[in-house]
C-alpha cells in the first residue's frame, strides 16, 4: 500500500513541495488527488532530506494546498512500446489522440533511457537518401548521425522536416525503415499539416508521431522528445529497423527547460537558460547512433529555429558542439523565393565521406561534390565583386563561375517540397551544371572520371 501525504507546503507555477517524505527516488512519478477528487499527475524533479520537489504534467491551477494529497508511485514516467505504434499519433505523453485502439504494450519502457556507450558504438557509414538534392549530394547523411536543421521565425522548416520523413529511404535496401517524429511546442494548425501530411502521402504506415502542443503543459514539451526516443529505440534496437528520428522544435524544448529552471530559482546561464542545457541536451543527441551486434539504427535529424537568426546563440551554439555538422537554411535565399532555402555553403554534415562513394551512393559523388562546392563559392564571389566593379571588370571564366551559381540556386537547391530525386538523379543533375563551366576549371574532379562523364565535344 502506497503511503498518502498531505503535506504539501508550496506551489510554484508548475513546481510543487512536498515535506515529510520517505523513500522517494528522483524521476519516480507521483499522483496527486486534489479536494475535488480531481487526479493529476507529476514527477519528482529534487529530493532532499525530507523533502521532494514535483514537477506538474497538467499546471498547478486549482490545488488547495491542506486537502490536497500526493503518492510516489515508485517508478519513473513509462512508455508502453509495441511494434503496433508504427502508424500511430501520440500526445507528449505517449497518450493515442488519433481516435484508434488503446496500444497493448508488449513492454514498458523508462523514457530516460542511456546514451549508448562509445565503446557499443559502430561507427556509422551508410547511406540514406532524403531525395532532397542539397542534402543527399552535398552534405549527405549517414545512418546512425546526428544533423540537425537550423532555422529562422518564418522559414519553412516545417515543410523540410514533413519532405525529409515523407521521402527517407535507404535506397536498394530490403530493411526496414520507420520514421519518428516528434514535434514540440507547435500550435494546432502545425499540427493539422503534419497529421494531413504524413496521412495524404501514406508516410503514416512507417511512421509513429508524438505531437505536442504550445498550449500543452510544460512538463509534457520535455517528455516529448524522450518518449520519441524510446519508441525509436525499441524498433531499432528489438526489431532490427532503421529509423529516422525528427525532433522540431528543440528551441521549443529548451525554452521549456528554461521555465522550469526559472521557477526552481536556479542560478541562469547564459542567456537565462540553465547550466546543464549542454547535458540535457547530449543525453538526447548521444541516444543516436549504431551499436554493435545490432543490426537496426537511429538517425537524428533536430530541428532549431535560431533566436534572432543567432548561430551563436546557446541552443545552436551547444547543440553544433554535440552533432555532426549542421543544414543551415537562410532568410536571403528565401526571400528570393528558393523552396527549400537551404544554403549550401555553411551547412555541414561531418560524417558525409563515411556514407559516399562506389557501392554506396556512385564513385564520381565525392569529387562532384567537392567541386560544387568550390564554383558555388567562386560563383558568389564574383557576383560580389560584379556588384561593386560591374560585369564588364570581370572575366569570362568569372561570368562562367556567376552564372553557375544563380543556375545551382535555380536548378539544384529550388526542387520545391514535393520533388522526390533519387540520388543517380542529384549526381547528374550535378554533372549538368558543371558542364557550364570549362573543363580545364574542374580541377577537383581526375582526368579518369572527367573522361566518363565529362566528355570533350
Amino acid at each position: 500500500m502506497l503511503k498518502e501525504y498531505q503535506t504539501v507546503k508550496e506551489i510554484s507555477g508548475p513546481l510543487m513541495l512536498v515535506t515529510e517524505v520517505e523513500g522517494v527516488k528522483y524521476e519516480e512519478l507521483v499522483d496527486i488527488r486534489l479536494q475535488n477528487g480531481e487526479q493529476r499527475r507529476g514527477k519528482v524533479l529534487e529530493v532532499g532530506d525530507g523533502f521532494a520537489l514535483v514537477q506538474l504534467f497538467e499546471g498547478s491551477a486549482g490545488i488547495n494546498l491542506p486537502e490536497t494529497s500526493v503518492r510516489f508511485l515508485g517508478k519513473p514516467l513509462e512508455l508502453g512500446v509495441s511494434e503496433d505504434m508504427i502508424g500511430r499519433i501520440f500526445d507528449g505523453m505517449g497518450e493515442p489522440i488519433d481516435d484508434g485502439p488503446r496500444l497493448i504494450a508488449e513492454e514498458r519502457r523508462d523514457i530516460n533511457g542511456l546514451p549508448i556507450n562509445p565503446y557499443a558504438r559502430d561507427y556509422p557509414s551508410e547511406f540514406i537518401q532524403t531525395g532532397v538534392s542539397v542534402i543527399d549530394g552535398l552534405n549527405t547523411l549517414v545512418r546512425g548521425q546526428k544533423l540537425p536543421i537550423f532555422s529562422g521565425n518564418g522559414l519553412p522548416h516545417n515543410q523540410l522536416a514533413a519532405q525529409i520523413a515523407r521521402q527517407a529511404t535507404v535506397p536498394g535496401s530490403r530493411e526496414k525503415f520507420a520514421v519518428v517524429f516528434a514535434a514540440m511546442g507547435i500550435t494546432f494548425e502545425e499540427s493539422q499539416f503534419f497529421m494531413n501530411d504524413f496521412r495524404e502521402s501514406g508516410a503514416i504506415d512507417r511512421a509513429v508521431l508524438f505531437i505536442n502542443l504550445a498550449n500543452d503543459p510544460t512538463i509534457e514539451r520535455i517528455s516529448t522528445p524522450r518518449m520519441a526516443l524510446t519508441a525509436a529505440e525499441y524498433l531499432a534496437f528489438e526489431k532490427n529497423m532503421h529509423v529516422l528520428v525528427i525532433m522540431t522544435d528543440m528551441t521549443n524544448y529548451a525554452d521549456a527547460l528554461r521555465e522550469v529552471s526559472a521557477a526552481r530559482k536556479e542560478v541562469p546561464g547564459r542567456r537565462g537558460y540553465p547550466g546543464y542545457l549542454y547535458t540535457d541536451l547530449s543525453q538526447i543527441y548521444e541516444r543516436a547512433g549504431r551499436i554493435k551486434g545490432r543490426e537496426g539504427s537511429i538517425t537524428q535529424i533536430p530541428i532549431l529555429t535560431m533566436p534572432e537568426n543567432d548561430i551563436t546563440h546557446p541552443i545552436p551554439d551547444l547543440t553544433g558542439y554535440i552533432t555532426e555538422g549542421q543544414i543551415i537554411l537562410s532568410g536571403d535565399i528565401f526571400n528570393k523565393g528558393i523552396q527549400p532555402p537551404i544554403n549550401a555553403l555553411p551547412s555541414l554534415s561531418r560524417l558525409k565521406d563515411k556514407g559516399i562513394g562506389e557501392g554506396k551512393t556512385r564513385k564520381d559523388h565525392a569529387a562532384t561534390m567537392n567541386q560544387i562546392y568550390a564554383a558555388v563559392a567562386r560563383g558568389r564571389e564574383a557576383k560580389e565583386l560584379a556588384t561593386i566593379l560591374g560585369e564588364s571588370a570581370l572575366s569570362d571564366t568569372d561570368l562562367a563561375f556567376a552564372r553557375f551559381s544563380d543556375e545551382f540556386d535555380e536548378r539544384y537547391v529550388n526542387q520545391g517540397f514535393s520533388t522526390n530525386r533519387s540520388i543517380a538523379e542529384t549526381l547528374d543533375l550535378g554533372w549538368s551544371l558543371l558542364r557550364m563551366l570549362p573543363r580545364a576549371e574542374l580541377k577537383r574532379i581526375s582526368d579518369k572520371l572527367l573522361d566518363e562523364y565529362f566528355p570533350e565535344a
